[in-house]
């Protein structure tokens, strides 16, 4: 499904993509915008969108670079309706690589949170500011924006960001799919309450998210025990065609 995208620019050779259907997220805005506020509401709600996905690529890229750091390669970041994707070469096994690319996407946030805290007072909610915006109301929104991405990355709920650190903690004790497995079933009653919570405020987004981070947490686990599974099993195949022969007795040559 993610693989209907659009290639939009490079970054250091990482491809920066746009889903499809971000395209629908930008239409659902700019029509909400139009209902409650007409035009200027159109306006504010497409430039919220499209600086809010301009700090996730900014989010992802710091788990990219982090990750480039450490000689793992990064194909491109995708953008979709429901956030930020960076597609890695390979997993880092390392608990300290993990925790560190991890924590780098939030550390991003975070550190454009306290540059705007210079320049702006912190908003008092997210309406269409009345008469012309101005960059100080641009400037409010993206503080709020970034304080959000970080804080909600961080719920420890896998493949999330706060989900992958638990894991990278886990694993530090425990086998990386022992690690992995704990993570995603404390995923799992996280997502479920979340679920439960974002229904019963009928917020439908949020639960569409919620789903999404289920599904994907519990298919990456999956894909990891059949990875797991093939490498012992060529493990087993290599140690009985390759058998190191006993200390001490030296190999025979026939022939």
């Amino acid at each position: 499904m993610w693989g209907w995208s659009i290639n939009l620019f490079r970054i250091r050779g990482i491809t920066i993509s746009l889903h499809w259907f971000f395209l629908l997220l930008l239409g659902y805005f700019a029509y909400d915008g139009w209902t409650h506020f007409g035009m200027p509401g159109v306006w504010w709600n497409t430039a919220q969108v499209l600086l809010v996905f301009g700090c996730v690529v900014l989010h992802e890229l710091g788990h990219s670079f982090t990750a480039m750091k450490f000689g793992i390669g990064v194909r491109r970041i995708l953008l979709t309706p429901l956030g930020g994707i960076a597609q890695f070469d390979s997993i880092p096994k390392n608990p300290v690589q993990e925790l560190l690319i991890t924590a780098a996407g939030p550390a991003v946030n975070f550190a454009i949170v306290a540059a705007l805290w210079f320049f702006v007072d912190f908003p008092d909610g997210w309406d269409v500011p009345t008469g012309s915006i101005s960059l100080g109301d641009i400037g409010r929104m993206l503080l709020s924006a970034n304080l959000v991405l970080g804080i909600f990355n961080l719920y420890p709920a896998f493949p999330m960001d706060g989900g992958r650190i638990l894991r990278a903690l886990l694993a530090i004790r425990l086998p990386y799919l022992r690690a992995t497995f704990w993570a995603v079933v404390i995923s799992r009653i996280l997502t479920a309450i979340g679920i439960v919570i974002s229904i019963y405020l009928r917020d439908y987004i949020l639960t569409a998210l919620f789903l999404f981070i289920m599904t994907a947490g519990n298919a990456e686990y999956g894909m990891l025990k059949r990875r797991e599974a093939e490498e012992a099993q060529w493990r087993q195949m290599a140690a009985k065609h390759y058998a190191v022969p006993p200390a001490g007795e030296p190999p025979v040559l026939n022939g």
